[in-house]
């Protein structure tokens, strides 16, 4: 049988993980993802963007970066090996999710959707350095990070829950107030690119290509949109504890509603401190925050319960149907402690 010579299913038929295992990893994808964003906001801050100055090589000679290049070339090179630590944990994840009884085919497609979002965004890093870091190249860079997490807290979420249908907590209104606040955080985050392509840190030390805006009329603009997510997020807790929705739902509000806070602080702190390096990276890591808080939201407002298990391969099913209902045992608190 030619299935039989795939590795992930040899795995599976000897190794059966936790519910709680599977949890982790997925967990460690969305730390990992955060990551990734931050050291990338460390090579723009330390101006180690052409640190390397070609790609896949760090220069036409040598794959690492040499002496000369100086700590530079050793952020910039630092961080692209971050891509292969990356890959490795969604690759742990996916050999997870696939060995896990019941087989859950929707964990092993969300951790491929990983893999191929951080293998597209390695080759828009590419032709960021290839292109003299072009700020349009570099904001794309970043929203493709943002994907990356968003798939990543998607997959975290699910091995939380069932493969059921999903089910609302809330009327379809209050649903759709909640659409309203991802949209405005993505906006939101999408100008605060453009903030940073027309702002002062370009990543190089050489001169480089900007967004030839006024990048304090674009803050401008970025802080509009902290004030209607913030509106929005005061609104949707309020509608949650009018229709009187589950606990768990409004806490995730309440969450968001600190983390706005607080990265609204840090905003204007960098602000008025007319951008320093290091608050600024804290401003991005904060950006990370308020997306994740804007997803627990999300998909706080529905369930999914268990799914039937799909049957195990032919000769096993016996052998393998204590693990599967202690795996199916595992996942209900976690699941019904999500609503």
């Amino acid at each position: 049988m030619p299935n039989s010579w795939n590795p992930l299913e040899l795995i599976a038929r000897r190794w059966t993980p936790s519910a709680r295992l599977v949890r982790l990893a997925a967990l460690i994808t969305v730390v990992m993802a955060v990551v990734i964003v931050v050291t990338g906001g460390a090579v723009r801050l330390t101006q180690s963007g052409l640190g390397c100055e070609t790609w896949p090589k760090c220069t036409d000679d040598s794959l690492t970066p040499t002496s000369d290049m100086g700590v530079h070339g050793i952020i910039e090179f630092g961080n692209r090996l971050l891509t292969y630590a990356l890959c490795a944990v969604i690759g742990f994840f996916i050999i997870v999710a696939r060995a896990a009884k019941p087989t859950r085919r929707s964990l092993t497609r969300l951790g491929w959707s990983q893999f191929w979002i951080v293998m597209g965004n390695a080759v828009v890093g590419g032709i960021t350095v290839l292109t003299g870091l072009n700020p349009y190249i570099v904001s794309s860079h970043f929203l493709i990070s943002t994907a990356l997490l968003t798939v990543a807290m998607v997959t975290w979420q699910r091995t939380r829950e069932g493969d059921g249908p999903a089910r609302l907590l809330v009327a379809p209104a209050v649903r759709q107030l909640s659409w309203l606040l991802v949209v405005a955080a993505g906006a939101l985050i999408v100008i605060g690119t453009v903030v940073t392509g027309s702002g002062p840190h370009a990543g190089d030390a050489t001169k480089v290509h900007r967004i030839p805006l006024d990048w304090q009329e674009i803050t401008q603009l970025h802080v509009d949109f902290v004030y209607i997510v913030f509106g929005l997020t005061v609104a949707l807790w309020f509608t949650l504890r009018a229709v009187k929705a589950p606990r768990a739902a409004s806490r995730t509000v309440v969450e968001l509603f600190v983390v706005l806070l607080s990265q609204g602080v840090v905003g204007y702190v960098q602000y008025f401190t007319h951008l320093p390096e290091f608050v600024v990276g804290m401003h991005m890591f904060g950006s990370c925050l308020v997306w994740i808080a804007v997803l627990r939201v999300f998909l706080a407002l529905r369930e999914r319960a268990q799914a039937p298990a799909v049957p195990a391969p032919s000769g096993e099913h016996e052998a393998l149907q204590p693990r599967a209902e202690e795996g199916a045992g595992a996942e209900e608190p976690a699941s019904a402690g999500s609503r």
